[in-house]
């Protein structure tokens, strides 16, 4: 295996190296077996100096030969030289599409081996592809700010690192280096709305709009989160001020309507609505109690949470 810089494997070793700081800590990060995933491995390993840096390769049970595609991953990482490797075996119950619920069983997953090692980040190796691809699938959606920013590259204890690098660039990588990666057959199926976005639209951008559609993409979703954030602090700074269950529609008047929706939002979950279950219709029509009053009934919401306009007040209950 050749661990010459190249320039490819140079980029991805400054990406990753700012969270290989504190060597007093453990690092996972999680290995599909792919371009991505694999570049960043050798890219850990490299970097890690002193550093306890232990991959984690889940098998969804999706495909046939996933068990075997497991062990050729943990076998390409001890190549690498990786001694302590976790795998395991995800439960998919499928409920809401097969990327969300293999996602879900995933990061449960993810989520033991977290409290297991006490681990301070777990790494994942999402790329400046799959960003410009989550905000198309979200414009197709009709998502708002929150949604079209796409992914972050520190949530709580997950990173991602290589949101700014490309795939061709772990690719490249992988292939200067001599490790071998897998290529997912889901990753080439057209029944997927993202491989679809992948193979069809973006290039079909590139093509009529010129290049760079991916990078401008990805300016866009840091835009965008920039705008998020600060609407939802406004929000949080308001709604830490007042009754959650006992809203005055005066006071809900005043505020932008980007910021009242948010607070409704709050408001809401606060009720016991759970956690991902509001739609934007759910939240139009909270929103229709304050800025389109026309006596509407009682709104019935997720979690029997229950919103009524009642003398210049939004009440919320939890119904029996």
């Amino acid at each position: 295996m050749n661990t010459t810089a190249s320039t490819a494997l140079w980029e991805i070793r400054k990406a990753v190296k700012p969270w290989l700081e504190d060597t007093s800590e453990t690092i996972l990060f999680g290995c599909s077996g792919g371009a991505d995933s694999m570049a960043m491995a050798l890219a850990l390993f490299i970097e890690a100096n002193g550093v306890k840096v232990i991959p984690v390769v889940v098998d969804h049970g999706l495909q046939n030969g996933s068990a075997e595609i497991t062990a050729q991953t943990v076998a390409k990482l001890k190549k690498i030289g990786y001694t302590q490797i976790e795998s395991a075996v995800a439960q998919v119950t499928l409920t809401d599409g097969l990327e969300a619920s293999a996602r879900r069983a995933r990061y449960q997953i993810f989520n033991q081996f977290i409290d297991t090692y006490r681990a301070k980040y777990f790494l994942l190796a999402h790329t400046l592809n799959d960003q410009a691809e989550n905000v198309l699938l979200g414009l197709a959606r009709g998502s708002g700010a929150r949604s079209l920013a796409a992914m972050a590259v520190e949530n709580n204890k997950f990173i991602r690192p290589l949101l700014k690098i490309s795939r061709a660039t772990t690719e490249f990588a992988c292939e200067e280096s001599g490790v071998g990666y897998w290529s997912d057959p889901h990753n080439e199926d057209l029944k997927y709305s993202r491989v679809r976005v992948r193979k069809n639209v973006l290039p079909n951008l590139e093509s009529n709009l010129g290049p760079g559609i991916t990078e401008a993409l990805v300016r866009s979703a840091d835009l965008l989160r920039d705008d998020a954030d600060a609407l939802d602090g406004f929000a949080v700074e308001f709604f830490n001020q007042v009754d959650p269950i006992n809203l005055s529609v005066k006071d809900l008047e005043r505020l932008p309507k980007a910021i009242r929706t948010r607070v409704l939002r709050l408001a809401i979950y606060k009720a016991g609505a759970p956690q991902g279950m509001l739609t934007a219709d759910h939240i139009s029509s909270a929103e229709a109690l304050i800025s389109d009053w026309h006596g509407q009934k009682e709104l019935s919401l997720p979690g029997n949470v229950k919103l009524l306009r009642n003398s210049g007040r939004i009440i919320l209950s939890t119904g029996i």
